[in-house]
């Protein structure tokens, strides 16, 4: 809309005359002084209607224009007229100033420094034949790529660098993402965060994971011996979510995925470690439901179990599903957000487990057991405090515990993966779907490792926590400790 006096009126008079109903409205001159979010409840034929009366007004925005960005010097004549002689020729070039310097009792008293924003890319060269017609003038920066636009056109310069993340999307399909954005924009907002964090954040996260990928990708590695024919490896991928392999012969166990981008990563380096054959990948397991967990999981042709609730959360495309902060925006949001950037793929082949044995370990109900070579591995039911539906894996007699999300040995996170992991802190406030039982949860799994470890003293082995990110670890006190060597891989 243009940013004149009476423009917000115009809109809320049309949407009047159509009997529609404003459930949301969001405009912030900080953020860009000429777009204005509606959400509006109103019949079909109404809708089509004010659509077409904020077309007619040029109000409508229903694509996005790549606009050119201009910065330069012209020299005016010292009398009166010039400058709006100028600026009559700009204003038909539909171009929007962002930038003026002018200042006859300055250095360069003739001098004028203007930065333009052009929504008509193809009108640029026209317009700079007129001034060079009529006006020395000297070209300070020329960019067609929207990467040097100012905040006046604040979602236009966000869309684009969204587009470079993405890749060619559907016009409305990148408003509709704006408009998401938006939405949480305003809701941390009235929080008292920064709107303009908001939008960084979420362009942060799409430009690490493009940035940590293909030659860029590497991993932290654990190798643990479990006995004469079984290996643990643990990869420690850029960021999200750990990656383990059990192999046992010629078969493999796979427990949690990690991102879908890295998906051809993994396979690179599984086959530095030996366990490239894909084929020899007998079952997934996925823990839950977020990205960072189960998104390359579509890739492989091979049974993926995981508990019916996070199935039901992959379905309905938001992480707080069925937990009692289901009608968040924020975690909604971040769901398609973060899918959207992984590239998340979706497993055809899901087996679904929710039933009770009736037995328990520590606070935990045993739902089902998966076993590899001599390892057993029982699946406990969680609490749904990080996510509904998250699993945990234990086997007492080999000292393993797979705790997911909701025991992490934080310390042992690189300043990179922590950096990562606090911009989705951010723009979900809490990456825990219930708080209270997220703290029950951690507490119930150290109380299970602390007394595996006790049980198994006299063998000398040890209870090793793996969890959802950072090292491999073993309970030390009250602290959880890095376990055994750690190799850095790079391709």
């Amino acid at each position: 809309m243009p940013d004149t006096p009476g423009s917000l009126y115009r809109v809320a008079e049309i949407i009047k005359k159509y009997d529609g109903n404003i459930n949301r409205i969001q405009f912030d001159r900080r953020i860009d002084p000429g777009t204005v979010f509606y959400e509006v409840t109103v019949s079909e034929e109404s809708f089509k209607k004010i659509s077409q009366d904020l077309e007619k007004i040029g109000y409508l925005q229903n694509s996005i224009k790549p606009v050119s960005f201009l910065k330069f010097c012209i020299y005016l004549p010292h009398r009166p007229g010039a400058l709006y002689e100028f600026l009559g020729l700009t204003t038909s070039a539909d171009a929007n100033i962002s930038f003026l310097d002018f200042d006859d009792k300055g250095r360069h008293p003739e001098r004028l420094t203007v930065s333009l924003n052009l929504e008509q890319g193809a009108v640029v060269d026209q317009l700079l034949n007129q001034l060079k017609s009529l006006y020395r003038i000297e070209i300070i920066e020329y960019d067609t790529t929207g990467k040097q636009l100012d905040d006046t056109v604040f979602y236009v310069r966000y869309a684009q660098s969204v587009r470079e993340l993405i890749g060619e999307y559907e016009d409305t399909f990148l408003l509709s993402f704006l408009a998401d954005t938006n939405r949480i924009a305003q809701e941390l907002m009235n929080r008292g965060c920064d709107p303009k964090q908001v939008f960084e954040s979420v362009l942060k996260t799409g430009q690490t994971l493009k940035a940590t990928s293909g030659k860029n990708f590497y991993a932290d590695v654990q190798k643990f011996q479990i006995d004469d024919d079984t290996t643990l490896f643990c990869f420690q991928v850029p960021c999200g979510g750990n990656i383990f392999l059990i192999r046992s012969g010629d078969k493999v166990l796979m427990i949690d995925t990690g991102y879908g981008i890295y998906h051809s990563d993994l396979i690179t380096m599984f086959s530095r470690y030996g366990v490239g054959d894909v084929k020899k990948i007998t079952r997934i397991v996925v823990t839950h439901a977020d990205a960072d967990h189960c998104g390359s999981s579509g890739f492989f042709a091979v049974p993926v179990l995981m508990h019916q609730s996070t199935l039901e959360i992959i379905r309905a495309n938001n992480r707080a599903y069925g937990s009692r902060s289901d009608h968040s925006s924020l975690d909604e949001f971040y769901t398609k957000m973060i899918n959207l950037f992984s590239k998340f793929n979706t497993p055809e082949n899901i087996e679904c487990i929710s039933v009770h044995y009736g037995t328990k370990r520590g606070i935990f109900p045993v739902i089902g057991a998966i076993t590899i070579g001599s390892v057993e591995l029982e699946i406990l039911d969680g609490l749904s405090g990080h996510t509904a539906g998250q699993i945990f894996l234990y086997s007492r007699d080999q000292g393993l515990l797979f705790t997911a999300d909701s025991v992490i040995n934080f310390v042992s996170l690189s300043k990179e993966r922590a950096d990562y992991s606090s911009l989705a802190a951010f723009l979900v406030t809490s990456v825990n779907v219930d708080s209270d039982m997220a703290k029950k949860e951690r507490k119930g799994l150290l109380e299970l490792a602390q007394d595996t470890d006790n049980k198994l003293l006299s063998s000398e082995m040890r209870c090793l926590i793996c969890g959802g990110h950072g090292a491999v670890s073993v309970i030390e006190g009250r602290e959880l400790v890095p376990f055994g060597e750690i190799e850095h891989y790079v391709p």
